[in-house]
């Protein structure tokens, strides 16, 4: 049922664009480039994937495939049977980890003293789960990993989650603002605020997020929902061991 809706929301997507697409097309850029332009669709990257003739698209609505010439597209999970691999998972993988690094400077960080793994959270003020793992934050933190924060207003960009999220990125001390926010507390808005919540909301849907919380891990891979600090450093310790 979820690919279904997440077919049919592209679908709904694509289609406000399609009537562009044959006059968008040129010569000047390749074909795959040119016609998800036409749809909306930003391209990243184009490599070659594991299937003959099919192209892997790295693009801002997260990883998608074409054929070579760009007349088709396709929209879902790629799986290497043999090796019991996620292709597509790999791929975004290495985009969230790049994405990330692109926006260190603009996260909420509460930092680990004795820091062994760091995970970068996609939140939400009203989210109840994203409140739920903010209350144990100091477990997260005692268990050697620093918690990173980017934006995702869940109601997209618009409305009060939207702007409330701003105005706590923009608060002289953000780490106190997100955690009276979480906690209920009334956001204070700050004037001239310029807080790059539409950017962290627009990353996050390039890596193939649709709620919060979003967890990223070192190496990329997500884990979609709240997760509980023991279980979160189980996975980090089984992918990157520190002493």
């Amino acid at each position: 049922m979820k690919k279904l809706i997440i077919a049919a929301s592209l679908a709904l997507s694509f289609g406000a664009f399609a009537e562009q697409t044959e006059n968008q097309v040129t010569t000047s850029v390749d074909p795959i480039t040119a016609q998800f332009s036409g749809l909306g669709i930003a391209v990243k990257e184009i490599k070659d994937s594991p299937l003959a003739g099919l192209k892997t698209v790295i693009t801002d609505k997260g990883v998608l495939y074409s054929s070579a010439d760009g007349k088709y597209l396709i929209q879902g999970t790629m799986i290497d049977l043999d090796n019991r691999r996620n292709i597509t998972e790999d791929a975004l993988s290495g985009v969230r980890k790049q994405g990330i690094a692109e926006y260190e400077d603009s996260m909420i960080v509460y930092k680990a003293e004795n820091e062994k793994h760091q995970i970068t959270i996609f939140t939400d003020i009203t989210c109840g789960y994203c409140r739920k793992l903010h209350r144990e934050l100091e477990e997260y933190l005692a268990a050697g990993i620093t918690v990173k924060y980017l934006a995702f207003p869940r109601g997209g960009l618009r409305g009060s989650g939207y702007e409330d999220l701003r105005n706590v990125w923009c608060a002289k001390d953000a780490a106190a603002a997100l955690t009276d926010a979480k906690a209920g507390g009334e956001v204070k808005v700050v004037e001239n605020c310029q807080a790059p919540v539409a950017e962290h909301y627009q990353l996050g849907q390039s890596f193939g997020i649709s709620g919060t919380p979003a967890i990223i891990l070192e190496d990329g891979s997500m884990i979609p929902g709240y997760q509980p600090a023991a279980a979160i450093s189980q996975m980090l310790d089984a992918q990157n061991p520190k002493s």
